[in-house]
Protein backbone atom coordinates (compact mmCIF):
# COMPACT_ATOMS: atom_id res chain seq x y z
CA UNK A 1 0.00 0.00 0.00
CA UNK A 2 2.53 2.68 0.95
CA UNK A 3 6.38 2.65 -0.99
CA UNK A 4 8.30 4.88 1.95
CA UNK A 5 7.03 3.95 4.70
CA UNK A 6 5.33 0.05 6.85
CA UNK A 7 2.34 -0.38 8.86
CA UNK A 8 1.87 -2.92 11.34
CA UNK A 9 -0.91 -3.18 13.84
CA UNK A 10 -0.82 -6.47 16.30
CA UNK A 11 -2.32 -6.04 19.80
CA UNK A 12 -3.75 -2.55 19.66
CA UNK A 13 -0.15 -1.35 18.81
CA UNK A 14 0.49 -0.14 15.36
CA UNK A 15 3.42 0.10 14.28
CA UNK A 16 4.84 3.29 11.63
CA UNK A 17 8.21 2.43 9.76
CA UNK A 18 9.80 4.95 7.88
CA UNK A 19 11.00 2.66 5.26
CA UNK A 20 13.92 3.69 3.29
CA UNK A 21 16.74 2.31 4.57
CA UNK A 22 19.02 2.72 1.97
CA UNK A 23 18.91 6.61 1.98
CA UNK A 24 18.58 6.70 5.86
CA UNK A 25 14.80 7.56 5.54
CA UNK A 26 15.39 10.71 4.61
CA UNK A 27 12.14 12.96 3.98
CA UNK A 28 10.32 13.42 0.42
CA UNK A 29 7.16 14.82 -0.83
CA UNK A 30 6.31 11.12 -1.41
CA UNK A 31 6.66 9.99 2.63
CA UNK A 32 5.01 13.28 3.67
CA UNK A 33 2.02 12.14 1.13
CA UNK A 34 1.78 8.94 2.91
CA UNK A 35 2.54 10.31 6.38
CA UNK A 36 -0.94 12.20 6.23
CA UNK A 37 -2.99 9.27 4.95
CA UNK A 38 -1.59 7.06 7.50
CA UNK A 39 -2.09 9.54 10.62
CA UNK A 40 -5.54 10.20 9.00
CA UNK A 41 -6.41 6.36 9.16
CA UNK A 42 -4.83 5.62 12.04
CA UNK A 43 -7.42 8.30 13.94
CA UNK A 44 -10.48 6.35 12.24
CA UNK A 45 -9.41 2.82 13.22
CA UNK A 46 -10.34 1.34 16.91
CA UNK A 47 -8.53 -1.61 16.75
CA UNK A 48 -5.20 1.19 17.28
CA UNK A 49 -5.05 1.65 20.44
CA UNK A 50 -0.96 3.26 20.44
CA UNK A 51 1.21 4.44 17.59
CA UNK A 52 4.57 3.42 17.43
CA UNK A 53 7.05 5.64 14.97
CA UNK A 54 10.20 4.17 14.02
CA UNK A 55 12.82 4.19 11.19
CA UNK A 56 14.25 1.30 9.28
CA UNK A 57 17.88 0.20 8.90
CA UNK A 58 20.54 2.26 10.72
CA UNK A 59 18.84 5.43 10.88
CA UNK A 60 15.50 7.19 12.08
CA UNK A 61 15.07 10.09 9.67
CA UNK A 62 18.95 11.95 8.84
CA UNK A 63 16.57 15.01 7.48
CA UNK A 64 14.93 16.01 4.29
CA UNK A 65 16.46 13.95 1.18
CA UNK A 66 18.71 16.83 -0.03
CA UNK A 67 18.96 14.94 -3.85
CA UNK A 68 17.90 17.60 -5.33
CA UNK A 69 20.51 19.98 -4.17
CA UNK A 70 20.15 23.91 -3.32
CA UNK A 71 16.88 23.21 -5.36
CA UNK A 72 15.21 20.93 -2.52
CA UNK A 73 13.29 23.71 -0.89
CA UNK A 74 12.33 25.95 -4.06
CA UNK A 75 8.78 26.10 -4.61
CA UNK A 76 6.35 27.33 -8.10
CA UNK A 77 3.33 28.17 -5.52
CA UNK A 78 3.63 31.67 -4.03
CA UNK A 79 4.14 32.78 -0.71
CA UNK A 80 0.29 32.72 0.40
CA UNK A 81 -0.47 29.12 -0.89
CA UNK A 82 3.34 27.27 0.48
CA UNK A 83 3.12 25.39 3.55
CA UNK A 84 6.29 23.68 4.43
CA UNK A 85 6.03 19.54 4.16
CA UNK A 86 6.61 18.93 8.15
CA UNK A 87 4.39 21.49 8.94
CA UNK A 88 1.35 19.72 7.23
CA UNK A 89 2.09 16.36 9.01
CA UNK A 90 3.14 17.99 12.67
CA UNK A 91 -0.51 19.79 12.69
CA UNK A 92 -2.33 16.24 11.31
CA UNK A 93 -0.16 14.03 14.05
CA UNK A 94 -1.61 16.87 16.78
CA UNK A 95 -4.75 15.88 16.14
CA UNK A 96 -4.28 12.29 16.10
CA UNK A 97 -6.68 10.57 19.32
CA UNK A 98 -4.20 7.89 20.14
CA UNK A 99 -0.79 8.29 22.13
CA UNK A 100 2.20 8.28 20.26
CA UNK A 101 5.61 6.57 20.75
CA UNK A 102 8.94 8.04 19.03
CA UNK A 103 11.40 5.23 19.01
CA UNK A 104 13.86 7.11 17.63
CA UNK A 105 16.35 4.20 16.59
CA UNK A 106 19.19 6.15 15.02
CA UNK A 107 19.97 9.70 13.44
CA UNK A 108 17.23 12.19 13.38
CA UNK A 109 18.41 15.05 12.10
CA UNK A 110 16.50 18.29 10.49
CA UNK A 111 12.95 17.30 9.83
CA UNK A 112 14.10 13.57 11.11
CA UNK A 113 13.52 15.49 14.99
CA UNK A 114 11.34 17.75 13.98
CA UNK A 115 8.42 15.75 13.39
CA UNK A 116 8.74 13.71 16.73
CA UNK A 117 7.89 16.88 18.59
CA UNK A 118 4.11 16.34 18.48
CA UNK A 119 4.55 12.70 19.60
CA UNK A 120 4.12 12.37 23.01
CA UNK A 121 7.06 10.02 24.35
CA UNK A 122 10.10 9.95 23.05
CA UNK A 123 12.89 7.20 23.25
CA UNK A 124 16.02 8.05 21.75
CA UNK A 125 19.07 5.30 21.04
CA UNK A 126 22.29 6.24 23.28
CA UNK A 127 24.27 8.37 21.32
CA UNK A 128 22.41 8.90 18.20
CA UNK A 129 23.22 11.77 16.59
CA UNK A 130 20.26 14.43 17.08
CA UNK A 131 19.77 17.82 16.08
CA UNK A 132 18.27 21.11 14.96
CA UNK A 133 20.75 21.77 11.93
CA UNK A 134 18.92 24.10 10.39
CA UNK A 135 21.09 27.15 10.05
CA UNK A 136 23.40 25.32 8.74
CA UNK A 137 21.91 24.95 5.48
CA UNK A 138 20.72 28.21 5.47
CA UNK A 139 17.16 27.35 6.43
CA UNK A 140 14.96 27.49 9.45
CA UNK A 141 12.74 25.43 12.14
CA UNK A 142 9.92 23.82 9.78
CA UNK A 143 7.09 20.98 11.04
CA UNK A 144 5.55 23.58 13.74
CA UNK A 145 8.81 22.97 15.80
CA UNK A 146 8.80 27.13 16.29
CA UNK A 147 5.42 26.39 18.75
CA UNK A 148 6.51 22.54 20.20
CA UNK A 149 10.09 23.11 20.94
CA UNK A 150 9.93 26.12 23.60
CA UNK A 151 6.83 23.94 24.97
CA UNK A 152 8.89 21.04 25.42
CA UNK A 153 12.54 22.31 26.64
CA UNK A 154 11.97 25.72 27.21
CA UNK A 155 12.56 28.72 25.13
CA UNK A 156 16.64 29.12 25.99
CA UNK A 157 17.44 25.96 25.52
CA UNK A 158 15.22 25.78 22.16
CA UNK A 159 17.18 28.75 20.76
CA UNK A 160 20.25 27.41 21.88
CA UNK A 161 19.85 24.08 19.72
CA UNK A 162 18.67 26.10 16.78
CA UNK A 163 20.83 29.01 16.62
CA UNK A 164 23.62 26.82 16.71
CA UNK A 165 22.88 23.71 15.34
CA UNK A 166 24.78 21.76 16.96
CA UNK A 167 24.06 18.08 17.59
CA UNK A 168 23.11 17.21 20.91
CA UNK A 169 24.18 14.32 23.41
CA UNK A 170 21.31 12.05 23.81
CA UNK A 171 22.27 12.37 27.90
CA UNK A 172 21.65 16.16 27.30
CA UNK A 173 18.44 15.18 25.25
CA UNK A 174 17.32 13.22 28.42
CA UNK A 175 18.19 15.69 30.78
CA UNK A 176 16.36 18.93 29.21
CA UNK A 177 12.94 17.03 28.37
CA UNK A 178 13.26 16.85 24.60
CA UNK A 179 13.75 12.81 25.14
CA UNK A 180 12.07 10.77 28.02
CA UNK A 181 14.80 7.77 28.18
CA UNK A 182 17.70 6.86 25.69
CA UNK A 183 17.85 3.07 25.49
CA UNK A 184 20.47 0.88 23.49
CA UNK A 185 17.07 -0.57 22.11
CA UNK A 186 13.87 2.00 22.22
CA UNK A 187 11.69 0.37 20.19
CA UNK A 188 11.59 -2.54 22.89
CA UNK A 189 11.36 0.47 25.34
CA UNK A 190 8.45 1.51 23.21
CA UNK A 191 6.57 -1.62 23.01
CA UNK A 192 6.97 -1.91 26.91
CA UNK A 193 5.39 1.56 27.55
CA UNK A 194 2.70 1.09 24.56
CA UNK A 195 1.69 -2.56 25.69
CA UNK A 196 1.15 -0.73 29.17
CA UNK A 197 -1.23 1.46 27.84
CA UNK A 198 -3.04 -1.04 26.01
CA UNK A 199 -3.81 -3.70 28.92
CA UNK A 200 -4.44 -0.92 31.75
CA UNK A 201 -5.77 2.10 30.47
CA UNK A 202 -9.10 3.12 28.68
CA UNK A 203 -8.87 3.94 24.97
CA UNK A 204 -11.46 6.62 25.74
CA UNK A 205 -9.31 8.58 29.06
CA UNK A 206 -6.58 8.24 26.96
CA UNK A 207 -7.83 10.19 24.03
CA UNK A 208 -9.11 12.72 26.04
CA UNK A 209 -6.32 12.69 27.90
CA UNK A 210 -3.85 13.11 25.03
CA UNK A 211 -5.44 16.13 23.71
CA UNK A 212 -6.30 17.79 26.73
CA UNK A 213 -2.79 18.45 27.61
CA UNK A 214 -1.92 19.38 24.28
CA UNK A 215 -4.64 21.69 23.62
CA UNK A 216 -4.22 23.70 27.32
CA UNK A 217 -0.91 24.78 26.29
CA UNK A 218 -2.33 27.51 24.63
CA UNK A 219 -4.89 28.74 26.78
CA UNK A 220 -4.22 31.93 28.97
CA UNK A 221 -5.87 30.49 32.67
CA UNK A 222 -6.26 27.20 34.23
CA UNK A 223 -10.23 28.08 34.50
CA UNK A 224 -10.63 26.62 30.53
CA UNK A 225 -8.65 22.98 31.63
CA UNK A 226 -11.27 23.09 34.49
CA UNK A 227 -14.15 23.45 32.39
CA UNK A 228 -13.39 21.05 29.74
CA UNK A 229 -12.13 18.14 32.94
CA UNK A 230 -15.95 19.13 34.41
CA UNK A 231 -17.46 18.05 31.12
CA UNK A 232 -15.71 14.94 30.81
CA UNK A 233 -15.81 13.46 33.98
CA UNK A 234 -19.32 14.54 33.98
CA UNK A 235 -19.97 12.39 30.88
CA UNK A 236 -17.72 9.64 32.34
CA UNK A 237 -19.19 8.98 35.42
CA UNK A 238 -22.31 8.39 32.87
CA UNK A 239 -20.24 5.60 30.89
CA UNK A 240 -19.17 1.57 31.45
CA UNK A 241 -15.55 2.51 31.26
CA UNK A 242 -15.37 4.60 34.45
CA UNK A 243 -18.12 1.62 36.16
CA UNK A 244 -15.49 -0.61 34.75
CA UNK A 245 -12.19 0.67 36.02
CA UNK A 246 -13.31 1.69 39.56
CA UNK A 247 -15.75 -1.96 40.12
CA UNK A 248 -12.15 -3.57 38.93
CA UNK A 249 -10.39 -1.58 41.53
CA UNK A 250 -12.27 -2.84 44.24
CA UNK A 251 -12.54 -6.14 43.17
CA UNK A 252 -8.91 -6.34 42.95
CA UNK A 253 -8.75 -7.54 38.97
CA UNK A 254 -7.67 -5.89 35.72
CA UNK A 255 -9.94 -3.75 34.01
CA UNK A 256 -11.42 -4.83 30.75
CA UNK A 257 -12.57 -1.53 29.20
CA UNK A 258 -15.29 -1.68 26.82
CA UNK A 259 -15.34 1.38 25.43
CA UNK A 260 -13.52 2.38 22.05
CA UNK A 261 -11.88 6.01 21.31
CA UNK A 262 -14.19 7.11 18.82
CA UNK A 263 -17.50 6.83 21.24
CA UNK A 264 -15.63 9.80 22.96
CA UNK A 265 -17.47 13.46 22.35
CA UNK A 266 -15.51 16.12 21.03
CA UNK A 267 -15.14 18.25 24.18
CA UNK A 268 -12.46 20.95 22.50
CA UNK A 269 -14.76 22.62 19.72
CA UNK A 270 -15.16 25.52 21.57
CA UNK A 271 -11.24 25.69 22.21
CA UNK A 272 -10.56 25.22 18.02
CA UNK A 273 -10.25 28.45 16.54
Amino acid sequence: MYETIKADLKDGILTLTLNRPEQMNAYTDKMNEELLHFYKEANRNDEVRVIVVTGSGRAFCAGMDLSDGGATFSSEQSAEEYRDLGGQVSLQVYEVNKPIIAAINGAAVGIGLTMTLPMDIRIVKKDAKIGFVFGRRGIGPEASSGWFLPRLVGIGKALEWTLTGRYIPTSEAVRTGLVQYESEDPLAKAYDIAKDIVENTAATSNSFTRQLLWKMLGQEHPHASHVIESRFLHWAGQNADAEEGIQAFVEKRPAKFPMKASELPNFFKATKE
